[in-house]
């Protein structure tokens, strides 16, 4: 009974792992593309900045980029005749986040 009881458990154990590996490599991601404001240059490296904080940030912004280049920049750099941002992704093509 207890060598049953055992198989039952691997085979259970088993089947649980095989089912989440089947669901982690079928995961896809939702983009919508349709309100990009239509940035196009690369985001910077997040392994060139010390602070934890800030190399999350750009972490998330180069996995995640059609969702900055969907949110209007709050920095104002939109405005701004230097900067000529067009969304908050703008903001992460250079160290203008990081400040």
């Amino acid at each position: 009974m207890r060598i049953f009881l055992s198989l039952v458990l691997v085979l259970l154990i088993s089947w649980v792992a095989a089912d989440f590996t089947f669901a982690q490599e079928n995961k896809k991601v939702n983009k919508d593309e349709s309100l990009r404001k239509g940035e196009t240059r690369q985001t910077l490296d997040p392994s060139i900045f010390k602070d934890p904080m800030i190399r999350e940030a750009y972490r998330a912004a180069k996995e995640i980029p059609w969702v900055l280049d969907s949110i209007y920049c709050y920095c104002y750099c939109k405005e701004s005749p230097v900067f000529k941002h067009k969304s908050l992704l703008t903001c992460y093509v250079d160290d203008h986040a990081a400040r």
